[in-house]
């Protein structure tokens, strides 16, 4: 369905695309969630959404909704199946391959199947019927085309040398993932946040601002005509609202902006390899989030970008690259020529030292330009 509104991938403290740093589980029960995004929903984006439709109305894009306290203040732990019902997860759908244009059924048997979620994983939890190729394109997906191909980058707050170089990079590399043309805006003071869209975290005392402000009256009344889409990145902590801890980015799908902090991925400035994990984590928060405002759901059918995860630990399992699903939508919407995309994805890879993707990367690249019957 394309009638979801707006995105998020909370958290609890230290983690990424999700909940906490492996404390299992820490995630809302879907009836208290279905709750948290219609109060949402009415709050921020003027509209209302039936409860039972709310998991459809609000596309968690990188995972897992952080620890939120009951109303006797005490935490909400579900079982070790990281669910509050005691169901098992859902079976694994596998997807139809042979709907896929042949260039990208070539690519198949590259990638690794999703496996059962293990405890504490986003699919543990979180039910998700998954979308290939085929009905992504009979949904009618946002699309790159006619006056509206840039994407932008919105810098949010101050930076230090080593953020702002993760900043130019993750410009660049949106560029080759998309095959787009990406601009980076001058930077935007957080003096553009009033009192009103900040606070201080109750429990653990840092300064955060809220990211559906910065969604509703930071960035949409500054997208730019010829935008397909504008991100924010900011280095500050972002919570979007009553009874959230944090998230790591939040992206409003109708109105093609979003936010996403660097505040929790790593200290980059401590060595050569944290300024890469890093610099990963950024870059794959980054694509995962402008995919959704291309309309892709999360993928559950292979090890991909745009799986969902609910913790640091699931999120640093998934690679960089898409799925063959997740890469023909990619081309779809973007009109991206796959064998270009490769060779520009490999160079970049290389020059940063991302070793693994690059090999894999070349790999899909000599797949693609086989010629049938070698």
């Amino acid at each position: 369905m394309r009638t979801v509104t707006s995105a998020l991938h909370p958290g609890e403290s230290g983690a990424f695309r999700g909940s906490p740093k492996r404390k299992r589980g820490n995630r809302v029960p879907p009836s208290l969630a279905r709750r948290a995004w219609v109060k949402l929903a009415r709050e921020h984006y003027n509209c209302s959404v039936a409860p039972a439709l709310a998991g459809m109305f609000w596309a968690i894009v990188v995972a897992g909704l952080g620890l939120i306290a009951r109303a006797d203040g005490a935490p909400v732990v579900p079982d070790a199946a990281g669910s509050d019902d005691g169901k098992p997860p859902p079976a694994a759908r596998t997807p139809d391959n042979s709907l896929l244009p042949p260039q990208f059924r070539k690519l198949v048997a590259l990638h690794k199947p999703l496996g059962p979620p293990q405890p504490g994983d986003w699919l543990a939890s979180q039910e998700e019927k998954g979308e290939e190729y085929a009905e992504y394109v009979r949904g009618r997906p946002v699309r790159a085309e006619g006056q509206r191909r840039v994407l932008y980058v919105q810098p949010l707050g101050d930076f230090n040398p080593t953020e702002r170089k993760i900043v130019q990079l993750t410009a660049e590399y949106m560029g080759i993932f998309f095959q787009l043309p990406v601009r980076v805006r001058g930077d935007l003071p957080l003096a553009v946040i009033p009192e009103r869209a900040r606070r201080k975290h109750p429990a653990w005392g840092m300064r955060q601002i809220l990211s559906t402000y910065v969604l509703s009256d930071v960035l949409k009344p500054r997208l730019p005509a010829d935008a397909v889409a504008m991100i924010a990145l900011t280095t500050s902590d972002l919570w979007p609202g009553e009874g959230w801890n944090f998230v790591f980015g939040q992206a409003s799908l109708a109105d093609r902006v979003g936010v996403w902090s660097i505040h929790r991925f790593g200290d980059p400035r401590k060595n050569e390899d944290a300024l890469r994990l890093t610099l990963r984590r950024t870059l794959g928060t980054a694509t995962h989030e402008t995919g959704h405002m291309f309309s892709m759901a999360h993928c559950i059918f292979y090890e991909c970008s745009m799986c969902g995860s609910n913790s640091l630990v699931e999120a640093d399992r998934y690679p960089l690259w898409l799925c063959p699903h997740c890469l023909a939508k990619l081309c779809y919407a973007t009109g991206a020529n796959p064998e270009k995309r490769f060779k520009d994805l490999i160079a970049f890879a290389k020059a940063h030292g991302l070793a693994r993707e690059a090999e894999f990367w070349q790999k899909s690249l000599s797949a693609i330009e086989q010629k049938r019957g070698e």
